[in-house]
């Protein structure tokens, strides 16, 4: 297995798992957030969701990207839904694995509020959740509720 993307609504870790996973694994990490165009960036900035057809050429990246880097590689991509995902796939020649990050909405609020110079506000959080639709049984993948996460932002005890 050489592509994974790590899915899920803003503020899941996903930027964090991959620089993780980047220096532990020795593997390619990219942000999908830097593939969005600048008209994407500039209607989450306004807190206006993104659309199917917002979604498509960006998505269309994400494949490319997968599908043409040698060596194993990991995107962070929000892949909300079943076709969104399937879209990616399109893309590329082999399988990809989608690693679902996933958290307490409070405390994925907590983190999108707090994260400095990012464009995406926490208003939109609500939207990403109405839009998720979890992993199928036919899809390669799982879903992780991240102790990162969890440690760092609530009030749960320190997971070692």
């Amino acid at each position: 297995m050489r592509c994974y993307v790590l899915m899920g609504v803003s503020g899941c870790g996903k930027s964090s798992v991959g620089t993780a996973l980047q220096v532990l694994c020795d593997m390619e990490f990219v942000d999908g957030d830097d593939l969005h165009p600048q008209e994407n960036i500039d209607k989450m900035a306004k807190g206006v969701p993104l659309d199917d057809d917002d979604r498509a050429p960006w998505l269309a990246d994400v494949g490319r990207m997968l599908a043409r880097h040698e060596g194993a590689i990991a995107i962070g991509c929000s892949a909300l839904k079943k076709k969104y995902r399937d879209w990616i796939r399109a893309h590329v020649d082999e399988p990809v694995h989608f690693l679902h990050l996933d958290a307490p909405r409070d405390v994925l609020a907590q983190r999108v509020t707090h994260r400095p110079g990012h464009f995406m506000p926490a208003s939109l959080l609500d939207s990403q959740f109405a839009t998720l639709e979890r992993l199928d049984r036919d899809e390669w993948g799982e879903r992780s509720i991240s102790p990162f996460l969890l440690n760092r932002w609530s009030h749960s005890p320190r997971i070692t």
